[in-house]
């Protein structure tokens, strides 16, 4: 139920807020709006505000299928105008005023992702500290030399200047980034012992499709410094059948010394030999106690490899910290994040052009209310950052050049505005219809992409 209640209200929304920014300006440009719609369908709920500009009156209406809107305006293109408002026609407007008009939708979202990111920046937010897991062994973090237990102070893109790094989700978009961009990250750690030094990780040699778990597992770094401690344990699960209780804390495993979680859960993985589990001798403190016990984990596989489980929870949670910023850097940083996943969109979406990247990277309606009742059970800012998500990525979509889309009225407008003829009807339909392909096509690749995560 809240995945549901969740995702009808990121739709409404995000939908809301788009078709406001269409709407305020249309409104500003002396155009006439017919109807204000946020949903398809039979109308739910319908009003005219008392108080309208001049020349204005228009419905505001709630649809029963909230998966779209639209501003429906005075237009002779499609509907005869009398002579007397002729002039507050959309399609009469100079070109200034169609451009604004149309761009207004997909700024109103990214200025709603600004305002989210900066929301959250100001009320603050618990992150894991970035203090660096053990790496996997050969990845690129183990190949730079990191061993686990580095605290990281700076990074920043090779050639760029170093920036400090307030959380490990702060350190991880930094990675998600070079990793997709194919830069290499500079590091600036401290270790346990309190030196400093700094380190390259080569994400270039990467070459990254895909922003999976795979990819993390490559670089090496899957997630905080977490204490090897045993968390709820299945009955009947391996762990469970060997004697392991929660709260136990690992020392060893196979006579190697257990440092963090990240390391156990790698041995537990690794604990197999063609397809047959390796046991192994485990000692552990349970409160005052030092115990032996042989484990052998479970087979199972994981996509194409064949991995081992105890059917445990594996590592302590990690330390915290509250990030929170002051009014205007907190502002500045939502315009900084908005800008960034914008880019990274768009990069990604070139790169899904040209083959570079995977399309298994596009989500469709499944996956996003998939996360909007993970994000909200989470609480309110995890919920506000997946909304700031969306809405930029609605925002940079809108903005694509193909002709059903905003983009794409903004490409019509570009050519009348470079020839000073505007695209004829008879260009504007097949450009439609190809537009209409197209995004009919993602659609049923994205689908199929949700399909795939949620139930393969």
């Amino acid at each position: 139920m809240l995945t549901i209640v969740a995702f009808i209200v990121a739709l409404g929304l995000l939908i809301a807020v788009h078709e406001y920014g269409h709407y305020r300006v249309a409104v500003a440009c002396g155009v006439k709006v017919l109807r204000f719609s946020v949903g398809f369908g039979k109308t739910l709920y319908s009003w005219r505000p008392k108080n309208q500009r001049p020349g204005q009156d228009t419905e505001f209406v709630i649809g029963a299928f909230p998966i779209g809107g639209y501003v429906k305006m005075l237009d002779e293109r499609e509907a005869p105008v009398p002579p007397e408002e002729r002039h507050l026609a959309f399609n009469t407007q100079p070109l200034r005023s169609r451009v604004a008009i149309v761009a207004a939708g997909p700024v109103a979202n990214l200025l709603l992702a600004v305002l989210l990111y900066a929301s959250v920046n100001w009320y603050g937010v618990q992150e894991p500290q970035a203090i660096l897991a053990s790496p996997v062994a050969a990845s690129v973090a183990a190949r730079a030399g990191l061993q686990g237990g580095e605290t990281v102070t700076q990074a920043g893109f090779e050639g760029e200047a170093l920036r400090d790094i307030a959380s490990f989700e702060d350190l991880r978009w930094l990675l998600t980034r070079g990793a997709l961009d194919g830069q290499d990250v500079r590091l600036a750690v401290t270790s346990r012992e309190g030196g400093g030094r700094e380190l390259v990780l080569p994400l270039s040699q990467l070459q990254a499709t895909d922003a999976d778990a795979q990819l993390f597992r490559k670089v090496g770094i899957m997630g905080p410094f977490t204490p090897p401690v045993i968390g709820d344990v299945v009955a009947g699960g391996a762990g469970d059948k060997a004697g392991l209780r929660k709260g136990d804390l690992v020392l060893s495993v196979g006579g190697k010394p257990v440092v963090d979680g990240q390391q156990l859960r790698e041995l537990i993985r690794a604990s197999v030999d063609g397809g047959r589990t390796v046991a192994s001798n485990w000692q552990v403190r349970r409160g005052a106690q030092s115990l032996d016990l042989t484990v052998a984990p479970q087979v199972v596989r994981d996509g194409a490899a064949t991995v081992g489980r105890i059917g445990a929870f594996v590592g302590a949670p990690p330390a915290f910290v509250t990030v929170r910023h002051g009014p205007v850097d907190g502002l500045w940083k939502g315009v900084e994040r908005t800008w960034e996943v914008s880019i990274l969109t768009l990069r990604m979406m070139g790169k899904m052009v040209i083959g570079e990247a995977s399309l298994k990277n596009l989500s469709g309606p499944l996956t996003i209310a998939d996360y909007a009742g993970k994000s909200a059970s989470l609480g309110v800012t995890q919920y506000l950052v997946f909304l700031a998500l969306i809405s930029v990525s609605l925002g940079v979509l809108n903005l694509l050049p193909l002709p059903v889309l905003d983009g794409g009225h903004l490409m019509y407008y570009l050519w009348e505005g470079v020839t000073g003829k505007s695209v004829s009807d008879a260009w504007m339909e097949r450009l439609q219809r190809g537009g209409v392909a197209v995004l009919l096509v993602m659609m049923s690749i994205a689908l199929f992409n949700d399909v795939t995560r949620l139930f393969g």
